[in-house]
């Protein structure tokens, strides 16, 4: 039988190891920054993987013929081009800053599937209603399937129910809320796998990063592109940082080693 004392050495070797990891490197909205991509590009995921990134992050909106396309704002800068009443056909002709045409969720996942050594992470914009999020989750995760990349992809939203949709959907997901107004416990008792905060959230209640750990959960933080944030966090043991400069942070932890 392990004694209590036993118990204790084995937990505070665990959360030496944790600490010890260096934290992962994601890409917000691609590697975007890089000659010939943008945001949420085809080009974007694919220069993230090319410089080596844990993970790709991008955005999906369901149009109003309940399509999924990849886009970070819900009405796309300099047009009136709205992504829940737009239909899919009209959002596909817009042309990105980099040439390529705004990307569905079918053309950006055909392309992550030629790409095996990256991981996604799939932001589920919020919706106009519970219901619309609740058939988006269901519509991402039948494509995700489709493509078999439901192990290689980790889900992220700002809107509770839409997190709670998609783990009844995917139980064994990386499933992480971004909204920053709830505790670690309250994430784990929803069964959620950890909290994706804001700098702003995570400089201001610091202790959640060691409960979120306590409790089994993960932790990115986002959006960090100053280097003295990112040696911050780092220092703090995250387990990902988000990052518009990934090959800054990459530098920092080789530095770092």
């Amino acid at each position: 039988m392990i004694s209590l004392r036993s118990l204790l050495l084995l937990a505070l070797l665990s959360i030496g190891c944790r600490a010890a990891a260096q934290p992962r490197v994601i890409a917000h909205r691609g590697y975007w920054m890089a000659p010939g991509a943008a945001q949420n590009s085809l080009a974007s995921f694919v220069k993230a993987d090319s410089i080596g990134c844990y993970g790709a992050e991008f955005d999906v909106w369901m149009t109003a013929d309940d399509k999924l396309v990849v886009n970070h704002d819900r009405i796309y800068p300099g047009t009136e081009i709205h992504m829940e009443r737009a239909r899919c056909r009209d959002i596909v002709r817009i042309e990105l800053p980099n040439g390529e045409r705004l990307p569905t969720l079918d053309a950006y996942l055909a392309t992550a599937a030629a790409h095996p050594a990256i991981r996604l992470v799939l932001e589920l914009k919020c919706h106009a209603t519970p219901e619309r999020e609740s058939r988006a989750a269901a519509k991402i995760v039948r494509a995700l399937k489709r493509y078999g990349l439901a192990e290689r992809t980790d889900l992220i939203s700002f809107s509770f129910h839409a997190c709670c949709a998609l783990r009844k959907l995917l139980p064994e997901a990386n499933i992480l809320y971004l909204t920053g107004d709830r505790t670690p416990q309250q994430i784990a008792d929803a069964g959620l796998s950890g909290i994706d905060y804001h700098t702003q959230v995570l400089d201001e209640h610091p202790e959640w990063i060691e409960e979120a750990h306590a409790l089994g959960l993960e932790v990115n933080v986002w959006t960090v592109n100053d280097e003295k944030q990112m040696r911050r966090f780092i220092a703090r043991g995250v387990d990902y940082i988000t990052t518009d400069c990934p090959e800054v942070l990459q530098r920092l932890l080789r530095e770092a080693e």
